[in-house]
């Protein structure tokens, strides 16, 4: 057992036994203080019955009746004092047991063996003194018996705290333990490690701690793996230039005649890795949350339009159109570089994808109530099979349905995902239900709303 359980279980039973002595003792003083206004007077239950016998008979017989009765020699008797204090027998009462009897019947204190009768217009006070030990039929004080401390009780609710403690310190310091064995483990590389089943049934605070410790070990597992892949991703993309680097240096050896479209060559592959390097380098920064000023003011539908008209430029080159239109325009808070690489990404990889003599779709709206604005880009290439939609904004992914002379080296996307979650938005795709292609959808909160009025920017770039 660790020290941290020996803290749980002192500072539980330290925490009992204060309590239980506490009470203890104070009841005990409290009966005890009792106990010592009572001395001298019976308070035993056939006592009781008596004082209520003689009660019933001085009510309805009178004081004649009572004295008849109380000459009646039996175990337990009955006193009767009037309002003088005077007993009705003549029996001598010591004062400290006449005080004790008034302080019963003043102090609201209920005695069964002391009752106070109204007779006749005379007050009567009836009690029984103890004369257990007495020889003779005068009574006389006595000295009460020691009030013992009552050590057995106490001494087995302190056994019993004892035991109560240890198993409390053994239920709050156990998930303790699993939790320091699990970090140890994901420290060594296991991760694994599944405490929400180790915890059983708990419901509390630290079975939320032990399934809040799960969820980072899955975290920390699929980013360990993410960065192998990326890796892996990485040397398998870097090797395919330098392979044909190294063999056009080759050819311009064995062919010198050829040394020109070997340079070519070289410089072709070497712009296709410093544009690889470039990509890798801002997909590491943005994961690393390194973004640059974060509070420009943007014109989201002008930066769009800038997009589109290169897009454009670039689509007629391969037969292909680029189409803007949308309602409402918006300015957001954002890195304006940053947001112009993500549009760009997502555009061209649509424009890349559509087949010649089809339209891409640039389509924005804003939505003043939510204060969020809206981009739509649709195509008509090939689409992405359903089960790998999620896949896509995975660094390095290419679909299985991509064409295999399109190329690319699969950041765009994850680059454009992480701009904009950066920004507060998000970036989704499914397919088009109708015509084929891919739906990619934007969503970011805008700053403040310039308008709502619709537009088309046409094949010419007016607007």
């Amino acid at each position: 057992m660790g020290r941290l359980f020996w803290k749980f279980f002192f500072f539980i039973w330290l925490a009992q036994l204060t309590t239980i002595w506490g009470v203890g003792g104070a009841i005990w003083m409290i009966r005890h203080n009792e106990s010592q206004k009572l001395i001298g007077l019976d308070v035993s239950r056939p006592a009781s019955f008596l004082v209520d016998a003689a009660a019933a008979t001085l009510q309805h017989g009178g004081v004649p009746a009572l004295q008849d009765l109380l000459r009646v020699p039996t175990r337990h008797q009955v006193y009767v004092l009037d309002d003088v204090g005077h007993e009705i027998l003549d029996r001598p009462v010591p004062a400290d047991v006449q005080e004790k009897v008034r302080e019963a019947l003043q102090g609201g204190t209920v005695v069964p063996t002391i009752r106070k009768v109204d007779s006749a217009g005379h007050i009567y006070r009836l009690f029984v003194p103890d004369t257990e030990h007495e020889v003779s039929d005068r009574l006389l004080p006595r000295r009460s018996p020691p009030s013992l401390f009552p050590l057995v009780p106490v001494g087995a609710a302190t056994l019993a705290s004892l035991i109560f403690a240890a198993l409390l310190a053994g239920y709050l310091s156990k998930p303790i333990r699993h939790l320091r064995s699990a970090f140890k483990a994901v420290a060594e590389g296991n991760f694994e490690v599944n405490l929400h089943a180790i915890m059983g049934k708990r419901r509390d605070d630290l079975a939320d701690l032990g399934r809040d410790f799960d969820h980072l070990a899955l975290k920390l597992r699929n980013s360990i793996e993410g960065q192998r892949r990326l890796m892996h991703d990485i040397s398998h993309e870097l090797r395919s230039p330098l392979a044909r680097l190294q063999a056009a240096i080759g050819l311009m050896r064995q062919q010198p005649e050829k040394v020109e479209s070997s340079l070519v060559r070289i410089e072709r592959e070497s712009m296709r890795m410093d544009k690889l390097v470039g990509e890798i380098m801002t997909l590491s920064r943005l994961e690393a949350g390194v973004t640059g000023t974060m509070d420009q003011s943007v014109n989201f539908f002008e930066l769009l339009e800038d997009v589109a008209n290169d897009a454009q430029f670039e689509a007629r080159a391969q037969d292909k159109d680029v189409r803007l239109s949308g309602i409402g325009n918006a300015t957001v808070r954002g890195n304006e570089e940053l947001l112009h690489q993500a549009l760009e990404n997502v555009v061209r990889n649509a424009v890349k994808h559509a087949p010649a003599g089809t339209r891409v779709e640039i389509e924005i709206w804003v939505d003043p109530r939510l204060q969020r604005l809206g981009v739509t880009i649709l195509d008509q290439g090939p689409g992405v099979p359903d089960t790998e939609l999620p896949l896509i904004f995975e660094p390095f992914y290419r679909s299985s349905a991509q064409e295999k002379n399109v190329e690319g080296h699969g950041l765009g996307l994850a680059i454009s995902r992480r701009i904009l979650e950066a920004h507060g938005g998000s970036i989704r795709a499914r397919n088009r239900s109708a015509g084929g292609g891919l739906r990619v959808e934007i969503m970011i909160p805008v700053a403040t709303v310039l308008h709502l009025e619709s537009y088309l920017r046409e094949d010419d770039g007016a607007s």
